[in-house]
């Protein structure tokens, strides 16, 4: 019986990622489209989904407003994002790293 309760406990430690959070963050991938604002920029997200119906891909956009601690980033730059705590009426991610810088 006690090793049960150790798989058990394995496995509710292997639920938790690095952080201890027992569901990951979300986390995207997008071009920065403005950068107008103080420590904050508009990252423009692009899904792929197959409409329902007729099944052709279509290109949805999303915009997030992330925090950038440095103002570092430009416009034009590919970011990767993460999910956080709410920063203002609008912010709700983070920059996390800048993949490709704007030519």
């Amino acid at each position: 019986m006690s090793d049960k309760t150790e798989a058990t406990g394995n496995e509710a430690d292997l639920a938790n990622d690095a952080n201890g959070r027992p569901n990951p963050r979300k986390v995207r991938e997008g071009l920065v489209v403005s950068t107008k604002m103080d420590k904050t920029v508009v990252v423009a997200v692009i899904d792929r989904v197959r409409h329902r119906r007729y099944q052709k891909t279509m290109q949805r956009t999303r915009r997030f407003y992330a925090h950038d601690e440095k103002n570092e980033i430009r416009e034009g730059d590919r970011v990767r994002i993460a999910e956080t705590r709410p920063m203002s009426r609008l912010k709700r991610w983070r920059v996390v790293e800048v993949l490709e810088r704007a030519r």
